[in-house]
């Protein structure tokens, strides 16, 4: 089967352009460490003529474990199958995939921690000894029949590798870490991807797009898209970097990446809450939303950002939001001493 055959087999993720996605490990930008390892566990299994070992890929979203998953099997010349977590229900949701599968075959399980206990269970025997046992009939006539499967590698992504369990997590061969980019490799990932949708970008306009993209390669694609269409619209496509500030002022951007959301948690803290300690439903409560939302999409940046701390009392703000937000830290605010 050919390469392109086999990536046009394996439909991307909802949120990722397949347009923008590598589909060779050499053509990553970014994670060397992880790419150099792998690409020593690929050649080592072809020249063995074996199956590559299980894989799990953990980190925050958009960092590219789904993009890992479509340049592995391109690199073994193999088949690929996209599975999420949340999907498999019960182990008959599972059964189909697992044996159809074709000879050194790729699966990829996307949220794999959030998969039941009795499917994770079911998995076992199939990483370990290549086989599932299925039960057939009922009652008294009831037969467990061992189904050899044929051999594969699983591939699972999470973004809370702490939620697997140690049996799961441990039948993984090979477990890497996704981290996120630096301001280098980001930028050229927007300078690549400005050429592959045929826009001009100046290179400090690049660097502009890629400083305002939280480290994250799919939130510098979506930076880039909106610049590019803001291009097109107001600066007959050309970005410069007045353009990209224009367009990502527009779309509430500011420099250091925080959007509209997150400037709106940290006005919360810091103007109604007096920067803290303040419980998280506190917050939530006052800016009208759920704290699984605050918990899950603004926080993450916030802490990584050094603008807030996440302590046993409640969030507080540190003295670099108050400078970014232009407001001055209060008398007694804490500094430092947290319980």
């Amino acid at each position: 089967m050919s390469r392109e055959k086999i990536l046009s087999n394996t439909p991307p993720a909802d949120d990722d352009d397949p347009s923008l996605r590598p589909s060779k490990l050499a053509e990553m930008v970014g994670q060397r460490d992880v790419i150099a390892r792998l690409q020593i566990a690929i050649q080592a299994a072809q020249q063995r003529e074996d199956v590559l070992g299980h894989i799990l890929f953990d980190g925050p979203p958009g960092l590219g474990k789904t993009t890992f998953a479509h340049c592995i099997p391109a690199e073994l010349g193999v088949p690929v199958e996209f599975l999420s977590g949340p999907s498999l229900k019960a182990p008959k949701d599972l059964v189909p995939s697992l044996t159809n599968l074709r000879p050194k075959q790729v699966l990829f399980i996307d949220e794999i921690h959030r998969i039941p206990k009795s499917v994770e269970e079911y998995m076992y025997t199939a990483m370990e000894d290549f086989r599932i046992d299925m039960i057939l009939g009922e009652g008294i006539n009831a037969r467990t029949h061992n189904f050899k499967l044929r051999p594969f590698t699983l591939i699972g992504a999470t973004t809370r590798a702490g939620m697997l369990t140690g049996p799961l997590r441990d039948r993984f061969q090979i477990r890497e870490h996704l981290d996120f980019y630096t301001l280098d490799d980001l930028t050229e990932i927007v300078r690549r991807n400005a050429t592959k949708l045929k826009v001009e970008i100046t290179d400090d306009a690049a660097v502009e797009v890629a400083a305002r993209s939280r480290s994250t390669p799919r939130v510098a694609n979506n930076r880039l898209r909106w610049v590019r269409d803001f291009a097109q619209s107001k600066a007959a496509g050309k970005i410069t970097l007045e353009v990209a500030q224009g367009a990502l002022q527009m779309a509430e951007i500011d420099a250091l990446g925080l959007d509209r959301q997150d400037r709106r948690y940290l006005d919360t803290l810091i103007r109604v809450c007096f920067g803290g300690p303040t419980g998280i439903g506190t917050i939530a409560a006052t800016m009208n939303t759920v704290t699984d939302t605050l918990a899950d999409e603004v926080e993450p940046f916030l802490l990584r950002s050094e603008l807030i701390l996440r302590t046993p009392r409640g969030r507080i703000a540190t003295p670099k939001a108050f400078a970014h937000m232009n407001h001055e830290p209060p008398a007694n605010h804490p500094t430092g001493m947290f319980d």
